[in-house]
């Protein structure tokens, strides 16, 4: 689950990066027009990956 929580954030970071390099949306790019509710849908879950992985933060790291 972990994994897959840092794959959506990231994707979302990827995202947010071309966007304000290249003003080019990827997501909007595969998902738009017809499909836009995919797009929606994958926004969604990038946004609560990223709520989700604050609490990676408070997580006690334990060594052993």
């Amino acid at each position: 689950m972990r994994q897959l929580i840092l794959i959506l954030v990231i994707i979302g970071g990827l995202n947010w990066g071309l966007v304000g390099l290249f003003q080019f949306n990827l997501v909007s790019a595969i998902f738009g027009g017809n499909l836009y509710f995919l797009a929606r849908i994958i926004y969604a879950l990038v946004g609560i990956a990223a709520v989700w992985s604050i609490s990676f933060l408070f997580e006690d790291r334990r060594e052993g």
